[in-house]
């Protein structure tokens, strides 16, 4: 989690009021975060963050919060926006590299050491965070004295664009610098497969950017008073915009001016940074309910004032105001977080319950306990398998039944498509990844697949070996259903999983409930094993039958 250091005179500066120090230590923790190695009487303080609060990422976010949750300046801070004249264009040719890009400006900012660590801090924290070390956003800060608007943010050719990058004194193109430079070499696998590269530059053409790798050194940021503008490019507008907000913001706790840009992207033009506050309702009676108290509508109010956001009673809603720079607020749990966070969760407890409960295993887990035992009885090991597979495994390989499967939407990797169907595929994997070791190996696997949009308990167990013949696993489905009492009848399965003639249905109350057999050779081959398999893959859930658990 991310951990912020800092001098207590600075915090206290930036909060407007001397706090006791031990105040401080004792209350800042109950905003969500945990006190490292800070002693009373200590200039410097050091705070860890949770991660769901990226605008706490600095002294100045801290100091905000702590204004209003030690009632010293409670309700929603908000900062005036001016309108600079400083327009920006993108070029439609970044948009299938870095899509989303946002800036804004902030004049007469007074810098000093303690501030320009912070800004450096925050910066990288963000980068870290939900940045994704800058996968998903890299966040630039300039020197705006030092260059001339307009500002184009476009895709340039790798070495028709040169520049003294930062924390060097030598020209470089950009290919050079993903070669040469620290930064370069860190970060140049997030531009892999490209042939022009995002390029931030003036009106005269100087580089202040080649995101999202390196700035250039031409508006590095010095002590002093200055003129600043700040950057964000990224694959994600919420993420992206979230962190332009929570750095101009910090800015502003210093006393600069935050003043909105013109961005111009292909027809539309528009402002930034829009700091403008979200909205969001919820019910009082609800927030009683699910926190446990009895604070009404106006008691919540003064919890939400004191976590920094306006809100306001009426009948059983309250009406919320909450800042831009709350990545976190995404539902009305989230509020209710808050209400709990502001009332204060040292208050919570009280006296214990009278009630004398007792809890117990639910009966599929009984159930699949008493069925592991019996394959751990026959000479197999249990292993673990990924929910996650690919239609090519699950169906095309495998040649069982096509059905309508899970699809996942964004997938990371073409073998994660989509949830399985079958217990099969995920086994012959392991065999896959083990085929070097000797033989036999027996694993089994009981776990759930999904099907029509329901989670079922499935049991597999898979055998591969020099000879894998049909009657050893006919004996050995045989033997586990008849160990958890299944009335069943053996049927001919005619999937071309199995060898012609050597495959069988399960069938229990009219229904194919299972199937077992020794593998077909074209599906052994088509996983990339070299002996023959048997398996056997059952349904539990018709087995254990509704409200039942005690087969053991």
């Amino acid at each position: 989690m991310p951990v912020i250091n800092f001098k207590y005179s600075d915090l206290c500066s930036l909060i407007g009021k001397d706090v006791p120090q031990d105040v401080l230590v004792e209350r800042i923790p109950m905003i969500g975060a945990d006190m490292h190695d800070t002693e009373s009487g200590e200039e410097d303080m050091s705070v860890e963050f949770f991660p769901d609060r990226p605008d706490l990422y600095s002294v100045e976010g801290l100091a905000r919060g702590m204004r209003a949750f030690l009632d010293i300046q409670p309700g929603l801070k908000t900062y005036e926006v001016g309108r600079s004249d400083i327009e920006v264009t993108i070029d439609p040719s970044v948009k299938f590299v870095r899509p989303y890009f946002l800036c804004g400006a902030v004049l007469d900012v007074d810098i000093d050491d303690e501030f320009l660590r912070s800004m450096m801090e925050l910066q990288e924290k963000l980068h870290v965070t939900i940045g994704r070390k800058r996968s998903k956003l890299a966040i630039g800060i300039h020197d705006l004295d030092k260059v001339e608007p307009p500002f184009t943010y476009r895709l340039a050719d790798p070495h028709s664009v040169r520049f003294v990058p930062l924390a060097k004194t030598e020209e470089m193109d950009m290919e050079e610098i993903l070669t040469k430079h620290e930064k370069g070499v860190g970060y140049a696998h997030l531009l892999d497969g490209m042939d022009r590269y995002p390029v931030i530059q003036d009106r005269q053409g100087r580089v202040l950017s080649f995101p999202p790798i390196i700035n250039g050194a031409l508006t590095t940021v010095t002590v002093g008073k200055h003129n600043l503008f700040v950057d964000v490019t990224g694959n994600d507008l919420k993420a992206v915009k979230g962190a332009l907000d929570i750095v101009c913001t910090a800015l502003a706790e210093r006393g600069g001016k935050i003043m909105a840009v013109t961005m111009h992207d292909g027809d539309e033009s528009f402002l930034s940074p829009n700091l403008e506050s979200q909205t969001i309702d919820i019910s009082a009676s609800e927030c009683d309910r699910f926190l446990g108290l009895s604070l009404g509508a106006e008691g919540e109010c003064e919890c939400l004032r004191r976590m920094g956001m306006d809100a306001m009673a009426e009948g059983d809603t309250v009406h919320v105001k909450y800042s831009p720079v709350r990545l976190d607020i995404m539902h009305k749990v989230d509020i209710f977080e808050d209400v709990a966070t502001g009332y204060g969760f040292e208050k919570f407890g009280g006296p214990y319950m009278l009630d004398q409960t007792a809890g117990g295993a639910e009966p599929i887990t009984t159930f699949s306990d008493g069925v592991r035992d019996v394959a751990i009885g026959m000479g197999y090991t249990e292993v673990c398998t990924l929910t996650l597979s690919s239609d090519k495994e699950e169906f095309v390989l495998s040649k069982l039944p096509r059905m309508d499967n899970v699809r996942v939407l964004n997938p990371i990797t073409e073998d994660h498509t989509c949830l399985r169907s079958y217990l099969m595929p995920s086994l012959i994997r392991i065999l896959k990844h083990n085929k070097h070791r000797d033989l036999p190996q027996k694993i089994f696997e009981i776990g759930y697949v999904v099907r029509e949009n329901r989670t079922i308990p499935h049991l597999c167990v898979m055998a591969t070996a020099s000879k894998t013949p049909f009657a050893e696993i006919k004996a050995v489905a045989e033997g586990i259903l008849r160990e958890i009492r299944c009335e069943h009848e053996i049927t001919p399965c005619d999937y071309k999983t199995f060898i012609d003639g050597r495959g069988a249905n399960i069938v229990k109350d009219g229904k194919v409930i299972g199937f077992f057999g020794e593998m077909a050779p074209d599906v052994v081959i088509g996983y990339e094993i070299t002996h023959p398999i048997m398996f056997m893959e059952l349904d539990l859930e018709p087995i254990l039958g509704e409200g039942k658990g005690t087969l053991f």
